[in-house]
């Protein structure tokens, strides 16, 4: 099926302002998203049972990619809208499997500071669960996966429960491999490994994209010059912002969590996840 609308895809790791991101394009004229924070039930139907959220472009069957783009032909039409902006975080495990369900789709890239993003990361692994949160995503939960995510949010919350650590069994997107990584590792370097297979998986995949496809910015300069930053993805993308929504859109993007993950992390913590990320960072060259 055609697509009436454009898809915008945010891809970005957890806790990198992506869903603030996601609010201001989502305000712009013809923009719309979905009523709740991530469709990530919609993009795993079909493997629902898949161990993790990296999946490969050949899962992409037809079955899947038409189940998929109508749920955004109906955002289209339920909000007449002419882009459909998207987020899911997981969605930087998989962009190359994104892509072969949506080879129309534009990419929007926002990547923030490892230690912060990790440092806040932790904090949601440790929080209760929201019953109202998940049920206004519960809402696009395809009806015969919904036995499978009941089960598994009933174990998620016994397990913060009973947990000596008072943690989630889960929270974020799935790596290969998380049970062991969580058995074996302390929660802060799982959650700077989470951080930084998300960004490295995207990256790696966008970079083989033209360049016209996708673009990047940064979660520190979208806060602290949010009308600039959103001028540069409006033009980018041929989209009309006007001063006046623009303004009302980016007024409550505030820059004072910048270095609030990395205050919330112990001088041990610190260490682990700055040793874990500058690993990271020497395998890829980057340092």
């Amino acid at each position: 099926m055609t697509l009436a609308a454009q898809p915008l895809v945010i891809i970005g790791a957890p806790r990198s302002g992506t869903n603030m991101l996601r609010d201001v394009l989502a305000a712009a004229p013809g923009a719309a998203t979905w009523p709740c924070d991530e469709i990530n039930y919609i993009w795993r139907h079909g493997h629902v049972r898949h161990p993790s959220d990296e999946f490969t472009a050949d899962m992409a069957a037809t079955p899947v990619r038409r189940y998929i783009r109508r749920q955004f032909a109906w955002v289209a039409r339920r909000y007449h809208a002419d882009i459909v902006v998207e987020k899911t975080c997981a969605n930087s495990l998989r962009v190359p499997f994104v892509d072969a369900v949506l080879p129309e789709a534009r990419y929007v890239f926002i990547r923030r500071n490892g230690v912060d993003a990790v440092g806040s990361a932790l904090r949601r692994w440790k929080a209760p669960l929201d019953p109202a949160y998940l049920a206004r995503k519960a809402r696009f939960v395809p009806p015969t996966d919904l036995p499978y995510y009941a089960s598994r949010y009933l174990w998620n919350r016994i397990h913060r429960v009973i947990s000596r650590e008072r943690q989630l069994a889960f929270w974020g997107p799935q790596l290969d491999g998380m049970p062991e990584l969580l058995a074996e590792r302390p929660l802060d370097e799982v959650c700077a490994l989470q951080w930084q297979r998300c960004v490295n998986s995207a990256r790696r995949a966008l970079a083989t994209m033209p360049h016209d496809k996708w673009i990047e910015i940064t979660y520190e300069d979208f806060v602290r010059q949010p009308a600039a930053e959103m001028d540069r993805v409006a033009d980018w993308l041929g989209l009309d912002f006007p001063d006046n929504s623009r303004q009302e859109a980016i007024a409550g993007v505030r820059a004072d969590s910048i270095g609030k993950g990395r205050a919330a992390l112990d001088a041990d913590s610190l260490e682990r996840v700055e040793r874990v990320l500058t690993a990271a960072a020497d395998k890829r060259g980057d340092a």
